[in-house]
């Protein structure tokens, strides 16, 4: 270092003139030059200034004192101006560094146009190296103005910055960004229109497939509950019942009218216990046990009418068929059991004086507690039933005992028992009957 502050320093002083001893010029043509010497050369220092000789002679002790003094003054001048040029040397190495530190015209760091900052007539003494460790924060520094700039970006975005104020690139980049979401989105839709129109297709097989096998189902159940209708003639088919259910259940179409006297003629054959359960039961608008034949649990087989309790003295749950016969009149409420063809109980002060009201639903095989519905299981009949019919009068013992014994067909003035007047539900079925002789060998 003290060998380049040298070097510049005589450099500098290398044009000035060399003035001799007693204010004399040196010889035209003739300075002092000092050079730069290597820090392990012996110093040598610089060679003095000649001495001008007066004739030739060697000069005297007071011109000697005169140099040294001039020479004592050259050195303070020089020892000032090395100071100087030491003051230059730390301001020009400050700015360096100031320089190198800051992002240039490109954008990279160190690469400013410092040397354009530089004092004119001053020596940049070459393009010193820089420090990486001062490249590794700068670029440090600049990464995260980098980052909060794009945070300001972001920041500005979300607080709904006027589009127009964006910068054309960023517009740009934007409008791109929106055209690549605008077609995926619609390559989406497309493609659930596509799975849409095949899962409707798929659907609508498959509603049909199933809607043709409900149709299937629903042909097959109505076939079972009908039963075959190729009967011999519309009276000779039975209704099957044969589970203690709540939904199985056959529906008289006709309702009965205002009645005042009636008869119930059936064949029946059940094998159920504890009791056989409900043949059928009449219902109207407040009174669901207008007309009831039950026999449930341990009780007797019984007769209601109103709401009104006759037992019958009748005894057919041992799975034959057995022809059952009941009449019942208004006046003093006198009724009379008949089975195949006997007369085996009478009575009398059932609901008497009440009229049977009209517009109710008969039912077969259950006991409603409303108007057609709420059936009870455990009052359900189990077995079959076949000729059920119902007469406006009280019929003859004569009459019931022809009709028990296949002598007569006399089908039910009221409710006669043909297939299109009855319909079954829940799995009853209809089937053919044994034939009237058949049922009497049964017996």
């Amino acid at each position: 270092m003290l060998a380049l502050l040298a070097g510049l320093l005589f450099s500098l002083a290398s044009g000035a003139s060399w003035r001799g001893v007693r204010g004399q010029e040196s010889p035209p043509g003739s300075r002092f030059v000092c050079t730069s010497l290597p820090l392990d050369a012996a110093p040598s220092g610089c060679p003095l200034p000649p001495v001008p000789m007066q004739g030739g002679a060697l000069p005297s002790e007071e011109e000697l004192k005169a140099t040294v003094l001039q020479l004592r003054e050259t050195i303070l001048q020089q020892k000032e101006t090395i100071g100087n040029q030491r003051e230059t040397i730390r301001e020009l190495t400050s700015k360096l560094s100031r320089c190198e530190s800051s992002p240039g015209p490109d954008g990279k760091p160190g690469t400013g146009g410092w040397r354009k900052e530089l004092p004119k007539g001053k020596d940049t003494m070459g393009d010193l190296p820089r420090d990486p460790t001062q490249v590794i924060d700068q670029l440090s520094r600049t990464m995260q103005t980098l980052k909060d700039r794009l945070e300001n970006l972001e920041h500005q975005l979300r607080a709904n910055v006027s589009y127009a104020a964006l910068p054309n690139e960023l517009r740009e980049m934007l409008q791109r960004r929106l055209g690549d979401l605008e077609r995926q989105l619609l390559s989406k839709v497309a493609e659930l229109e596509d799975e849409k129109s095949l899962l409707h297709n798929e659907t609508s097989a498959h509603r049909q497939k199933t809607e043709t096998a409900l149709s299937a189902l629903l042909e097959r159940v109505s076939e079972l509950e009908k039963g075959s209708s190729a009967f011999k003639s519309p009276d000779e088919f039975k209704v099957g019942l044969p589970l203690r259910t709540n939904y199985l259940y056959g529906k008289i179409k006709k309702t009965l009218p205002e009645l005042y006297a009636f008869t119930v003629c059936l064949w029946l054959r059940s094998s159920a216990s504890p009791g056989i359960g409900t043949p059928f039961s009449y219902a109207v608008p407040g009174q669901a046990n207008e007309i009831v034949l039950i026999e449930w649990g341990n009780n007797p087989i019984e007769l209601l009418i109103n709401d009104k309790v006759a037992q019958l003295p009748l005894f057919i749950s041992d799975g034959k068929w057995h022809h059952i016969c009941i009449t019942w009149t208004t006046r003093d409420g006198m009724w009379e059991a008949f089975q195949d063809g006997e007369k085996l109980g009478t009575g009398e002060n059932l609901a008497p004086w009440h009229p049977i009201k009209p517009g109710g639903i008969l039912i077969l095989g259950q006991e409603q507690d409303t108007v057609g519905g709420r059936f009870d299981a455990t009052q359900a009949f189990v077995g079959e039933m076949s000729q059920f019919n119902i007469w406006d009068r009280v019929l003859k013992a004569e009459d019931i005992m022809n009709i028990a014994n296949c002598s007569t067909n006399m089908p039910g003035n009221i409710i006669p028992w043909v297939d299109n007047n009855v319909d079954v539900f829940g799995g009853a079925t209809k089937w053919p009957v044994e034939t009237c002789e058949e049922r009497l060998l049964d017996l």
